[in-house]
């Protein structure tokens, strides 16, 4: 929002029209807002722009569906991932290292968070967009890490984050969507449109 045409400059032909103080207060206005609005948009690892309409509005009452944000790591951000998969004992400093390496690149990382009216996190979920040679130097979408913290299972918060990951994978010009699951899981992942194409083969390296 620019509440001032003219940037953070007055034209000279304007100048005999304002006193100098005014002037002044115009341009610190201007400045301010334009510096909250480039704060705000700095916490998101994306552009909320990515963010589906139609998830959006599907939630619960209270509920929101957003970019991680830097302050994430006090909202229980690992407490969910951990649902999913050990992550180990992260600190801020990890986390904070890892956000600004993702955001550095925010054409190819874009993880996704659902907040409780408690403003906790309870669902996550990313997408990561690989660039390809085949595919026409194509670009394919990778699902990882969707995660629903126990209290919040049975909302269908899980569909909704799958739905919203795919919907940033149209957006950022994907030609299809991919992920890994267990067994069990195939069936939820039919429901959320996806097929069954493969097999996972998998090759764990020792990194102590």
């Amino acid at each position: 929002m620019n509440l001032f045409p003219f940037g953070n400059s007055f034209p000279t032909k304007y100048k005999l029209s304002f006193p100098n103080f005014l002037i002044k207060s115009c341009l610190s206005i201007n400045f301010k807002i334009i510096l909250h609005s480039n704060m705000s948009t700095q916490k998101n690892l994306f552009s909320t722009d990515l963010i589906s309409p139609e998830v959006q509005a599907s939630l619960p009452k209270g509920y929101t569906l957003r970019p991680l944000s830097i302050d994430d790591y006090e909202l229980g951000f690992f407490d969910v991932l951990s649902v999913f998969e050990d992550i180990g004992n992260l600190s801020k400093d990890q986390f904070l290292e890892r956000f600004n390496y993702m955001r550095a690149r925010n054409d190819e990382y874009f993880i996704i968070v659902i907040i409780s009216p408690e403003n906790r996190i309870v669902g996550t979920g990313t997408i990561f967009v690989e660039r390809k040679f085949i595919f026409n130097a194509g670009l394919v979408g990778h699902i990882e890490d969707v995660a629903i913290d126990k209290n919040h299972q049975g909302k269908h918060f899980g569909s909704s984050i799958v739905q919203a990951l795919k919907y940033i994978g149209i957006k950022t010009g994907c030609i299809k969507a991919i992920l890994d699951c267990s067994v069990e899981n195939i069936s939820f992942y039919e429901k959320c449109g996806l097929q069954n194409r493969g097999i996972e083969m998998s090759c764990d390296f020792d990194t102590r």
